[in-house]
């Protein structure tokens, strides 16, 4: 595993991570409303943005350390009308800063509830901002061919949809777990399975998706190992890097995670009411971390496949 790279392979997998999960939340959050009081959906969501600030901004301190000197993070702002580095870091601060004020208005019912809307809107376009600029600052580089290619947009992209919905898998269900075993009678019995229901259609939500997305990185893989294929000497060099015990063992991630575990969790999210919350929140914690490690380990690889041509 590429551990000089590890500072941004920790900043681009979790900020990305932190973006998705906002996005899918709000998802979440504007499908339920169709059926379901913005109350209960309160209930479920606002818990769960408590985990996305802390993993934007692990990414964040964990980016500083790329730099070796931090300082040298204000001079890369001064180029933002021409860098997507400098765009990238203009971004993640305003996401994070964003994000935060959002929650806080959100957790503490402050302003009106439009008012949230528009504000957690933009900053969904400005996360989604975020990704692309990491996209563009490697595949903007002609000189590494392994980089400058249709993939690595669509690799952070999907990164970033995978994650974001396993992680609200996840913590959905983590904080169901916690308030059953705490349950004091707070909520009335229609108040109770209304809460039940939404988890249910959430979570077969954010299954499908993981599913999904989870499919189109396999299918990519292969792809981009063909493309690197026409290259020559350098694609070689470069195709590499996807290979070994490694390689193998992002893919078994990878697939465990996707293909079987968000189908346990489709179908315990289906049954939870006769098998309580305990064992879909097992799934829904394995199946994130065991992608998360995958997903890992595949931008590590990422990394290690640069290879130069020309000056």
């Amino acid at each position: 595993m590429n551990v000089h790279e590890l500072p941004m392979i920790l900043f681009t997998v979790l900020s990305q991570m932190s973006v998705g999960a906002f996005v899918i939340l709000g998802l979440v959050q504007v499908l339920g409303r169709r059926k379901y009081s913005n109350t209960t959906i309160d209930r479920l969501a606002d818990p769960a943005l408590l985990a996305i600030g802390p993993a934007l901004v692990l990414g964040l301190l964990a980016s500083m350390l790329h730099m070796n000197d931090v300082t040298n993070t204000f001079n890369v702002i001064r180029n933002v009308g021409s860098s997507w580095l400098s765009r990238e870091i203009i971004f993640g601060i305003a996401f994070a800063g964003l994000g935060f004020l959002f929650a806080l208005l959100q957790w503490r019912k402050l302003g009106s509830p439009a008012l949230r809307q528009v504000l957690a809107g933009v900053t969904a376009l400005v996360g989604l901002g975020l990704v692309w600029s990491q996209a563009m600052i490697y595949y903007s580089l002609v000189t590494v061919p392994a980089w400058n290619s249709w993939v690595t947009i669509a690799q952070f992209f999907l990164t970033t949809v995978l994650l974001g919905a396993l992680a609200v898998g996840a913590a959905f269900m983590t904080w169901i777990m916690w308030r059953s075993r705490r349950d004091d009678g707070e909520l009335a019995g229609s108040e109770r399975l209304e809460l039940v229901a939404l988890t249910e259609d959430s979570l077969k939500l954010v299954s499908v998706i993981a599913i999904v997305a989870g499919s189109l990185v396999l299918i990519i893989v292969p792809l981009h190992l063909s493309d690197l294929a026409t290259l020559g000497a350098v694609g070689a060099q470069s195709a590499a890097a996807f290979s070994g015990a490694w390689f193998v063992t992002r893919l078994v991630l990878l697939a465990l995670g996707t293909a079987l575990l968000a189908l346990f969790m489709y179908y315990y999210a289906s049954n939870a009411q006769r098998l309580g919350p305990r064992p879909l929140a097992i799934v829904a914690t394995l199946a994130f971390v065991i992608v998360l490690g995958s997903e890992l380990i595949g931008r590590s690889m990422f990394y290690d496949s640069m290879t130069r041509v020309g000056m």
